[in-house]
């Protein structure tokens, strides 16, 4: 959240191409009501905003969520704000103006550090065990029934699709073949 929709974009085309979800927002009063009304595990928020303070934002976020990650960045950092966002539990708190690496940098690090972090490896077995699953079932067909066709067992196919292991290439063949799509439909948008 930025007063200056110019650095909000900048922001938001950087964190989408890293392949994050962004909401941004130039008025702090939205702030509160678009917490709630998503889910959302980061904030970036400046310190310095006409109308209302980064501070004052930030206590009404915690009221609201007292475990999202905030990452403060001002262009008037003073070691009272610094010790009252720490206060706050902030996950950091960076300089403007700051380059888009430094920027990736800090998310990636609170992310790192809240266990978020995503991987995409498992995000494609996900997608993938997804995809399987629901053409599956758009065919009405049981675990039982793609074993058989398959020759995989229940119980590697049910993992396949709680993406608790990866398929092989041939696995993945096997399971495009039994359901009559291509293995490119497996992966979807991924």
């Amino acid at each position: 959240m930025d007063d200056d929709p110019d650095v909000c974009a900048v922001m938001r085309d950087t964190l989408e191409r890293d392949g994050y979800d962004v909401t941004t927002l130039s008025d702090p009063t939205q702030a509160v009501t678009t917490l709630k009304r998503g889910d959302y595990h980061l904030v970036l928020l400046d310190l310095m905003m006409p109308g209302v303070d980064g501070l004052t934002v930030l206590g009404e976020l915690r009221k609201v969520d007292p475990d999202i990650a905030v990452v403060i960045f001002t262009g008037y950092p003073t070691v009272d704000s610094a010790v009252e966002s720490i206060k706050l539990d902030v996950s950091d708190y960076i300089r403007k103006p700051f380059g888009v690496d430094e920027l990736r940098r800090v998310v990636e690090r609170v992310i790192a550090k809240r266990g978020l972090q995503r991987d995409r490896e498992q995000l494609l077995h996900q997608a993938i065990g997804a995809n399987i699953r629901r053409v599956r079932k758009e065919l009405t067909l049981t675990l039982r029934q793609m074993a058989r066709r398959t020759g995989l067992s229940v119980s590697a196919l049910s993992q396949i699709e709680r993406a608790e292991c990866s398929a092989s290439v041939a696995s993945l063949h096997r399971i495009a073949g039994a359901l009559g799509v291509r293995v490119a439909t497996l992966f979807g948008d991924f």
